[in-house]
């Protein structure tokens, strides 16, 4: 087992992966930049390294300053959480080329999986339905055209590379098509340095689903449910629940099993999300995600299992600790993405949180790295905590999530709470009677 993690990345995420670390008597190196000297993740870590200053590109993204840091403080492997390099295959191949393990899966499944045609026809070819879309690359306006044509508008255009929503494009009728080629390309190549797209048909009311997958490195895999990520804003999640409230028994157990079954023949290691969209029964694989996802603390709940700990003891070479026969799925959790934005407008809100009170009691779990007193810098991603509750059935679950939204207190910046508490006592959202687009045509009506 490794004796020292250093954690390449930073907010609540750096703070669950080292609150695991010290369960597991594994110390823990925090990385920060400048505007992150005094955050939580910097006060309880074993030790802290300054990799520079604020903008990500020469701190968090910075490949050399974080192996230094490795190398000067002792560390075994490195963990690189979510967003910043997690998904970067060159990052995790450098780590492993300077000695260091890489808490993750291995290089050329990242870059297998990072980009979505070679993603779409690998999966495809080990047995994933898929959705009906182009084979490969669209690599003029004149042949994405054609093959929307063929398939029926509307279509969608998407970024090879891409995600987040970023250089994705609805195309409902063929006089706009062109633009919207030409949109979506820029946009790809502004965000992602490719400007490489496809088309796929567009669903007119799908669910978001997701399978939570996990391998080791002795030929193992399992998965542990899903997810229903369905509420939305500009292919943002900001709630998430399992067990979906729509899939039946047979249904998750079918799409679990086929999901598990496909990453034990890519030899795929270490924990891993495969994305769905769900309309009229059937399934169409989306994207993979080769890392811990944001939501993972929902599947925590249901199942009793340390998503973190077990990445770290799958990359240490254990086999998984996890039997599928020994697997229960217990109640219902959902998590709500808790931001620091107006939540009228969603303009981000950084500035110095004069009064902070987590919410607490049974089934509730508050994961953040603020603290009253504590200033959001304006560099890095709006999302400052996640609530998440747990009941025993879904009805007790709103009800406690209710009741914990109003506990909550954050005072000084704008958040997006009184969003949330709005979303969860709609009645779509209390009868589970929303798709990816319910959010955004709610949100228009307002």
């Amino acid at each position: 087992m490794f004796k020292k993690i250093l954690i390449a990345n930073r907010g609540e995420i750096a703070l669950r992966i080292i609150r695991a670390c010290r369960e597991m008597g594994i110390e823990s190196v925090a990385v920060h930049s400048t505007a992150d000297a005094n955050s939580m993740a910097v006060r309880l870590a074993d030790e802290s390294v300054c990799i520079g200053p604020p903008q990500a590109k020469d701190s968090y993204l910075n490949i050399p300053s974080i192996l230094t840091a490795a190398a000067v403080t002792g560390a075994d492997a490195i963990h690189p959480g979510y967003g910043f390099l997690s998904e970067n295959a060159q990052f995790a191949r450098m780590i492993e080329e300077h000695g260091f393990t890489f808490i993750g899966p291995k290089p050329e499944h990242i870059e297998k999986m990072g980009d979505k045609v070679t993603a779409k026809q690998t999966v495809k070819e080990l047995g994933l339905p898929v959705v009906p879309g182009s084979d490969g690359a669209m690599e003029t306006y004149e042949e994405g055209l054609e093959f929307a044509k063929e398939a029926g508008f509307p279509v969608l255009i998407k970024a090879a590379s891409g995600g987040g929503g970023k250089g994705m494009q609805v195309v409902r009728e063929e006089g706009a098509f062109e633009e919207a080629y030409q949109t979506a390309r820029r946009e790809a190549k502004a965000n992602f340095g490719d400007d490489t797209v496809y088309l796929e048909k567009y669903l007119e009311k799908p669910r978001h689903i997701e399978i939570q997958i996990f391998g080791d490195k002795h030929g193992n895999a399992i998965h542990l449910g899903e997810r229903d990520c369905s509420i939305q804003r500009r292919h943002q999640k900001l709630v998430e629940e399992a067990p979906s409230p729509i899939l039946k028994d047979e249904e998750r157990d079918a799409i679990g099993t086929l999901a598990a079954d496909v990453i034990r023949k890519m030899g795929y290691v270490g924990a891993g999300t495969i994305e769905f969209l769900y309309e009229d029964g059937e399934f169409y694989f989306m994207e993979m995600n080769t890392r811990i996802q944001v939501e993972h603390p929902v599947t925590e709940m249901i199942t009793g299992i340390d998503l973190i700990a077990e990445q770290i003891r799958v990359a240490a070479g254990e086999p998984l600790s996890i039997k599928k026969d020994r697997i229960r799925f217990r109640g219902h959790a959902i998590e709500i993405r808790i931001n620091a934005e107006d939540p009228d407008t969603f303009i981000p809100s950084p500035g110095k949180i004069t009064q902070f009170h987590a919410p607490g009691g049974l089934g509730v779990r508050f994961d953040s790295a603020i603290y009253g007193g504590y200033s959001i810098p304006p560099y890095y991603d709006s999302m400052v905590g996640k609530l998440i509750v747990h009941g025993r059935n879904r009805e007790e679950c709103l009800r406690r999530l209710r009741r914990a939204i109003v506990e909550t207190v954050v005072d000084g910046v704008k958040t997006t709470l009184p969003l949330h508490l709005w979303i969860i006592q709609q009645d779509d959202f209390v009868s589970g009677n929303y798709t990816i687009h319910w959010l955004e045509h709610q949100l228009a009506e307002r």
